[in-house]
């Protein structure tokens, strides 16, 4: 089997609502381009990915795809992965991890049609469903994060995760309320967005322990491994960074051996693959360590992600970030959490995701070759 043809199409994205998850960042124009990657084989298998997000165009990335990776792609094996990885790599001062990573994704969805088989049991399956937690937008009043948290709760959802206004006396505010709202038995985690200084990180830190919260997760700039190790030898809650660290695969290996924090983070879109989950997951399953996967950003990074979580043991909860329009497009049928909170294996081979080509089709800018 061999690669014979790559092509890039890039389609809008409408009607987007507004949302914010860190201060600085968001999307208040509505719209969007993402990019859908189709790799095409000799045998007649197709491989895809998306690229792109509600808050990140696809236009970005997409002429890296085309101009660094295609070459290396065109002839080649589909099933030499690491190779191809390996060579991908190499190129990562020209293009972008998101452009490394969906080109890894539309690889392992062809092996795993070749295989025929779903691409959690192609990478060797541990479960076959996984809880998910309801992942906030900022919002205005901390009464709205109250009753968010209690809806999911409701809705038999495992967890809520705050993403707060980022001031750092208001956010104590909202967790408190949180916490109010849903009782004890729930769990709430706190992602601060990379928003503090070390004094203020640290009083938060102290306040959602007292409230039992399940993580602290980016309380301090995405790159300051020194603050992080202070930070968690003052708390005793679960710290988590490293979801933006800078770098790839290797530079997880400073904040292990540091201690700079108790979880590992990260996702297909800003680590570069389903190869680059895996390396990850292995080595942090080898300190002992979770890697507990992040949002996508899209729809097909998120089935991505979903197969990795249901391939790994080391993952405890799917993200689904909020509001779903926001966050789904162009799959028929995407992801939902069942009425136990819980996100089920896809069934198909590969991916398994009904791409909605012909909205695609509709919504289509133009196509790289």
């Amino acid at each position: 089997m061999q690669i014979d043809d790559l092509t890039l199409t890039l389609f809008s994205w409408e009607n987007i609502p507004p949302t914010q998850y860190a201060a600085g960042s968001g999307n208040s124009s509505g719209n969007s381009t993402l990019g859908l990657l189709r790799i095409s084989t000799d045998d007649g298998i197709e491989g895809h990915a998306f690229l792109g997000s509600a808050t990140y165009s696809a236009e970005i990335d997409c002429e890296g795809i085309i101009h660094f990776l295609k070459p290396i792609l065109m002839g080649a094996d589909p099933l030499d992965r690491e190779y191809l990885y390996q060579k991908m790599w190499k190129q990562n001062r020209k293009v972008s991890l998101r452009s490394i990573g969906a080109v890894d994704i539309a690889l392992y969805d062809i092996a795993a049609k070749a295989a025929a088989l779903p691409l959690y049991k192609f990478l060797g399956g541990y479960r076959d469903a996984i809880p998910a937690y309801a992942s906030s937008a900022i919002m205005l009043d901390k009464t709205e994060y109250a009753e968010e948290a209690v809806k999911y709760k409701e809705d038999g959802w495992a967890a809520y995760k705050i993403h707060p206004p980022t001031i750092w006396r208001k956010d104590i505010g909202v967790c408190q309320a949180a916490r109010d709202a849903v009782g004890n038995d729930f769990d709430l985690m706190l992602d601060s967005t990379w928003a503090y200084t070390y004094d203020s990180a640290i009083k938060v830190g102290r306040a959602i322990e007292d409230l039992n919260f399940y993580w602290y997760e980016d309380p301090l700039a995405d790159d300051d491994l020194m603050g992080c190790i202070k930070l968690r030898e003052k708390l005793s809650i679960p710290l988590m960074a490293t979801e933006y660290s800078p770098g790839g695969f290797t530079n997880y290996v400073p904040w292990i051996i540091n201690k700079a924090t108790d979880y590992l983070r990260g996702d297909v879109a800003v680590k570069g693959g389903i190869t680059a989950l895996l390396k990850t997951a292995h080595l942090a399953e080898a300190f002992g360590m979770n890697y507990e996967i992040h949002h996508g950003g899209n729809s097909l990074n998120n089935w991505a992600n979903l197969h990795v979580i249901l391939a790994i043991k080391n993952t405890t909860y799917f993200e689904v970030l909020l509001p779903s329009g926001a966050q789904k497009y162009g799959v028929i049928d995407d992801l939902e959490p069942d009425s136990q909170g819980m996100v089920k294996a896809p069934e198909q081979a590969g991916l398994g995701a009904k791409i909605d080509f012909d909205l695609i089709k509709s919504k289509t800018i133009t196509t790289l070759k």
